[in-house]
């Protein structure tokens, strides 16, 4: 009979081989998900700064649903571990996404939930997870640059909002 987690356990695999292209120390926790004494996350990782409980998550494309129990012991095994606790959701056909526990959106039974469009809308991406970027938005780049008083930008950014220029156009002009 089929392994029913193979997919899960494919992506938990890719997820760490990832991190480890990305310069994380990383490991995955063979005992996660089975009958074991003690709830651990899927995937352990550190860069020699930062040090994350991952919890991962793969849909084709219907919503993630975590019982409120993975969660417990997520965030309890990440402060006794001294890591940052995430979970990291990976729908088909797209990258991973990562959430702090307490940003996702819990359910009247106490579940929680991550949708794609949540995901992509306000999830972590990998590049900014591993610090190879940051994601920015115009609202934050028009706060910035008022602070930094620089009209001309501020009218680019107006014009991108308004929709009177295209993004590429601005960042050419920036």
């Amino acid at each position: 009979m089929a392994n029913p987690n193979a997919k899960g356990d494919r992506r938990e695999r890719e997820l760490v081989t990832k991190l480890d292209e990305a310069g994380f120390a990383v490991m995955r926790a063979p005992a996660s998900g089975s009958a074991t004494e003690r709830e651990l996350p899927d995937v352990l990782a550190g860069d020699g700064e930062t040090f994350y409980a991952i919890e991962a998550k793969s849909s084709a494309g219907n919503p993630i649903y975590l019982s409120g129990e993975e969660i417990e012991a997520l965030v309890y095994f990440a402060r006794n571990f001294g890591a940052k606790p995430r979970v990291g959701v990976r729908f088909d056909r797209e990258d991973w996404y990562f959430f702090h526990p307490g940003d996702l959106y819990q359910t009247d039974g106490g579940n929680y939930r991550v949708k794609k469009e949540t995901a992509l809308a306000d999830g972590t991406d990998f590049a900014e997870f591993t610090g190879g970027s940051k994601k920015v938005t115009l609202d934050e780049i028009a706060v910035e640059d008022a602070d930094d008083g620089d009209e001309d930008v501020r009218e680019i950014v107006g014009a991108v909002e308004r929709g009177d220029l295209s993004v590429d156009d601005a960042v050419e002009m920036l």
